[in-house]
């Protein structure tokens, strides 16, 4: 269970107890520099972030021998770079996640603003449906990691995708205001395994946290346990 960029586990934690009460070893790593302090997660990147995925996966790979991997946002992205990296990983869940590059106009926006001294930009987190339901993502969003996210982690992540071949859910809301719904759209398209979409209506970007997270839970545990089975 993969948190997003600016967030922590706690986003993923419904799921993770839904799948616990499966029956499933869990993982649910906090990404480094998350769950802390913004300032903390100034100095990380996506080496670091994927470090701490691959080591979640292989802690649960020494107690469990079939294993399916699932993340929101960029949680999503480090799902899909596991799933390419670990091809005997038996599904891949992704929620709303992050494929595919910013527009080259928008790298340059943030370059800019480095440039000019800025290492944070208005956060991101907490884009919720429910007005009773709150992620406690950080208020801001550190500029040099977000680059680093798009450059180090989705620019050669895409390129993976035509290549996979392990089953995939992915689930994804039209009402996004941080990932817009299209990138669902292109993975689901340049995917080169089985893939499988509900589409979470009544949710915005934190759908785990959101109207639609007993169907997320309920699909991802009936997936997790097809794949998982014999």
């Amino acid at each position: 269970m993969i948190h997003g960029f600016t967030g922590n586990p706690g986003s993923m934690r419904g799921l993770a107890e839904a799948c616990a009460a499966a029956g499933f070893h869990v993982e649910m790593p906090r990404l480094p520099g998350h769950g802390t302090t913004i300032e903390e997660m100034l100095t990380t990147s996506w080496a670091d972030w994927s470090g701490a995925a691959a080591a979640a996966l292989a802690r649960l790979a020494a107690r469990a021998e079939r294993i399916v991997i699932a993340g929101l946002s960029m949680g999503g992205s480090l799902t899909l770079r596991l799933g390419a990296d670990h091809p005997d990983v038996r599904g891949l869940v992704c929620i709303n996640p992050a494929t595919r590059p910013l527009a080259s106009a928008l790298v340059e926006m943030v370059e800019g603003m480095l440039a000019a001294g800025d290492e944070m930009m208005p956060g991101i987190g907490s884009d919720i449906a429910d007005p009773d339901a709150h992620e406690s993502a950080y208020d801001g969003t550190p500029l040099r990691p977000l680059l680093s996210f798009v450059n180090d982690g989705l620019a050669p992540l895409v390129k993976e995708y035509a290549q996979m071949r392990v089953p995939l859910l992915l689930m994804n809301s039209p009402n996004d205001h941080v990932v817009e719904p299209a990138q669902s759209d292109f993975l689901a398209e340049t995917y080169g395994g089985q893939v499988e979409r509900v589409i979470l209506e009544r949710s915005f970007h934190v759908a785990t946290q959101d109207y639609d997270k007993d169907l997320i839970n309920a699909r991802t545990v009936e997936f997790a346990r097809r794949l998982t089975a014999g």
